[in-house]
This record gives structure tokens, C-alpha cells and sequence, in this order.
């Protein structure tokens, strides 16, 4: 396991969470009830004393928060590649220092105007793109395949506990220093973090200088039957005809799109259909958010457990988790429009939903490592495309539903994004495999 992929992932992601609580912190409109008036207005004078307000309407707020994602497919394809080819420590280590450097450039470019913070957001979506994206060629050469669910959930969770943080002290930093304090603390944690990168991170376990001859020798040895050597020519017709491909490729667009609502609208949905002043808001999804990163830890430890004492064949754990990672968040999901007057009801249904929608990692969002060790950062690269693809119309029209009507417009938003999760299920549970496809054990030429 490379060290510093959790702080790599950890501020790769928290840039992303910090415009979404700073802006919905600083420029929402909408105003809590009489109840929670006063509390709203402390707040509310406390930060404009200490930073400046803007005045973003929902469909403005959705464009920012989905503008991450408006360059970021055009990306994925290339790094996927070149990173298989030549490594993914340099294309980590240069993006993550450029997107900690466009974080702190965020207040700067809010001041500037919106078509500013849009062009800024762009960049940095482009960028954290590259990041996470390369990484899994990293996984192909040091995860052993009885560990490589939990290692690789292990550096996923770090994209959760960023945005743990960030929330958890988001609102304080918010009150106490102004929003602006929150890109320029991050960003510069993710410019220390690049550093560390470049210094203890290598792109296989030959090479690193830090690791035991044992550890070594353990991991190369695990991964011997496995082929993993890049490859320059890619089999494009093999995949384009292969099902197992095409079932991970269409529940990674369902499933980000829900995903991406999660993590962009939580504090917005506790604000303001839950009533939640800004401060507790944030400190409420941040232990959302903490529970899925403890969930999604565990869920990696108990689906190599079950595969490496043969409970379950891996394509029955990697369905599984699949299945529990869709129906119980759907059903939490849907339900919290008709309990959307009980606070605690509504809260437990989001921790719910929070934990469970993790098991995903350990199935779908995993499966590509199974069927395709050779190919990993190319098709990663792919699977990329659909998620940010996803995220940006997700985002967008969230935010259109949402202006549209307050009260149905997170109904609708819900239900949706339920179906078209659903939909994405079945077809995986159709098609996919965890045996290593035909098309991925031998270099087939192709003209790409």
C-alpha cells in the first residue's frame, strides 16, 4: 500500500466540500422560520462582519457546485492511460499541488464574480480528476488480491473524513475567522500533503525504499499470476462488447448521481427542510459523514473476510454489497419526504443511508480490478467519465427542483435519483462478473 493515499485523498476531495459548505454558509437566501429567526440572524451578522455575502440564487449555487464536473470527462480517458503506462506518482503529486493552489484561490475568484469561481471550479475539477484517477494504477501493482477491497476502501475513506473535517469545522471557522479561512487552511494542508507525496509515495513496492524485504517479496509474490504489465495498444472492440464492462460502466453513472446529491446538498437539506441552524448543520453532516467513512472501512475488512475464507465467491460479494449499497439508502431515501416533520426520524434515516450506500465501494465501484488488472487506468479513466458526466447533470437538476418548489422539489429530487439507482442495480446484477475478462489476459491490437 503506497503511503499518504489517505492524505492524498483526504485533500484531493476536501476542496470540493469546502465551496459547498462555504457557499451554502454564505450566499443561501432562504431563511429558517420564525423559530430559529434569531439564531439565523446571530449567525448571519456574525459572518458578514468577518466576510463578504453573496447573493447566489439556488440555480447559480447548483451551477457552481455542478461546474466541477463540466470539464472533468474530458480528463479521465488520457490520465487512465498514461498513468498505466508511466506511473500515477508525478500525475498525483503535480494535480494535488495545483488543485490545493486553485483552493486558495477560491475566495479571490468569489470576489472576481460567479463566471470567475465557474472558470476557477472547472480547473480544479479537472485536476482532482487526474488524482483520483491515476491512484488506481498504484492499486493494480500493490494491492494482494485476498486484501485489495479493504486497502483499497481504506484510501477511499479518506475522500469522507476530508469532507468530515471540513464540515465538522466549517461552521466554526465560518462564525470565528470568515469562509474565506476554510480554502486557505485546506489548501494549504493540501500543499504540505502534495509534498509528503512526492517523498514517500513510489509506484510499486520494487522500487520503494521504505518497506521490509518481507513485505516486499509478500506482495510481489501475490500478484505473480496476476497480470497486471500495461499495455500501449488497447482491445477498444473487445470492451465495447463486453457486458461485465458495461454493467459497471452504467451503475457507476446511477450511482454517482446520488451520490454526487448526497455529498453536494446534505447541509442544505439539514439547513433548511430540517430546520438546522448553519452551525449545527454542518456538525450534523459531518458525523454523517464520519459514520460512512467507518462504514466503508468495515465494509472492505468483511468483504475480503468472506472472500478469503470462501464464504462467498467474489462476484456473490461484489453483487451483495452492491445490492445493500442501492436498496437501503433507496429506501431511506424515499421515506424522507413523508417524515420530513420528525428531526430525529429524518436524521436516522440520512445515517442510514450514509452508512449502507458504502457497501457500493466493495462491489460495483470495485469490480473493475476483477475483471480488468491489466486495463485498470485506462477503463478507471472511463468509469470516470460517467461519474463526473453524471454528477454534473445531477447537481444541476437538484438545483433547478429544488428553486422550482422547496417543499416537492427535494421529493422529486429524491425520487429520481432513487429510480435512476435502481435501474442502474438491475442491469449490474444482470451482467457483471468478478473473473478476469477474455479480452484483458493478453494485449489484443487494436486501431484506437
Amino acid at each position: 500500500m503506497p503511503t499518504g493515499a489517505e492524505a492524498k485523498g483526504v485533500a484531493a476531495i476536501s476542496s470540493d466540500g469546502h465551496l459547498s459548505t462555504a457557499q451554502e454558509q454564505t450566499s443561501r437566501k432562504e431563511r429558517p422560520p420564525a423559530d430559529s429567526q434569531d439564531g439565523w440572524n446571530g449567525t448571519l451578522q456574525q459572518s458578514e462582519a468577518v466576510a463578504p455575502m453573496y447573493d447566489w440564487s439556488p440555480e447559480i449555487q447548483g451551477i457552481i457546485l455542478s461546474s466541477y464536473n463540466y470539464a472533468s470527462f474530458l480528463v479521465p480517458i488520457p490520465t487512465g492511460y498514461i498513468a498505466g503506462i508511466f506511473g500515477a506518482k508525478y500525475l498525483v503529486g503535480v494535480n494535488l499541488l495545483l488543485s490545493s493552489v486553485l483552493a486558495l484561490l477560491i475566495p479571490l475568484a468569489a470576489d472576481a464574480g460567479v463566471l470567475s469561481i465557474i472558470v476557477l471550479r472547472i480547473f480544479q475539477g479537472m485536476a482532482q480528476v487526474i488524482v483520483l484517477t491515476s491512484q488506481f494504477s498504484l492499486w493494480v501493482k500493490w494491492a494482494p488480491p485476498l486484501e485489495k477491497s479493504q486497502l483499497v476502501n481504506i484510501a477511499v475513506s479518506g475522500q469522507l473524513m476530508g469532507s468530515f473535517i471540513t464540515l465538522l469545522i466549517g461552521g466554526f471557522l465560518c462564525q470565528t475567522k470568515g469562509w474565506p479561512s476554510i480554502f486557505y487552511i485546506f489548501g494549504g494542508i493540501g500543499c504540505v500533503c502534495s509534498f509528503l507525496w512526492f517523498l514517500l509515495v513510489y509506484d510499486d513496492p520494487i522500487h520503494h525504499r521504505f518497506i521490509s524485504a518481507d513485505e516486499k517479496e509478500y506482495i510481489v509474490c501475490s500478484l505473480a499470476q496476476q497480470d497486471c504489465s500495461p499495455g500501449w495498444s488497447l482491445p477498444i472492440k473487445a470492451m465495447i462488447k463486453s457486458l461485465p464492462l458495461w454493467g459497471i460502466l452504467v451503475f457507476y453513472f446511477t450511482e454517482f448521481w446520488i451520490f454526487n446529491i448526497v455529498i453536494t446538498y446534505l447541509p442544505t437539506y439539514i439547513n433548511s427542510v430540517l430546520q438546522a441552524n448553519i452551525r449545527d448543520s454542518g456538525i450534523l453532516s459531518a458525523l454523517l459523514l464520519g459514520a460512512a467513512c467507518i462504514g466503508t472501512i468495515l465494509g472492505g475488512l468483511l468483504a475480503d473476510f468472506l472472500h478469503s475464507r470462501k464464504i462467498f465467491r467474489l462476484v456473490t460479494i461484489r453483487k451483495l454489497s452492491t445490492a445493500i449499497g442501492v436498496l437501503f439508502p433507496s429506501a431511506a431515501f424515499v421515506s424522507l419526504y413523508w417524515v420530513r416533520f420528525s428531526f430525529s426520524a429524518s436524521m436516522g434515516l440520512l445515517a442510514l443511508s450514509s452508512v449502507t450506500i458504502t457497501f457500493c465501494q466493495t462491489g460495483a465501484l470495485v469490480n473493475i480490478l476483477d475483471i480488468a488488472p491489466r486495463y485498470t487506468s485506462f477503463l478507471q479513466g472511463l468509469l470516470e467519465v460517467f461519474a463526473y458526466s453524471s454528477g454534473a447533470i445531477s447537481s444541476t437538476v437538484a438545483g433547478f427542483l429544488i428553486s422550482q418548489d422547496s417543499e416537492f422539489g427535494w421529493r422529486n429530487v429524491f425520487l429520481i435519483a432513487v429510480s435512476i439507482n435502481m435501474s442502474g442495480l438491475v442491469f449490474y446484477l444482470i451482467f457483471s462478473q468478478a473473473k478476469v475478462q477474455d479480452w484483458a489476459t493478453e494485449q489484443m491490437f487494436t486501431q484506437l
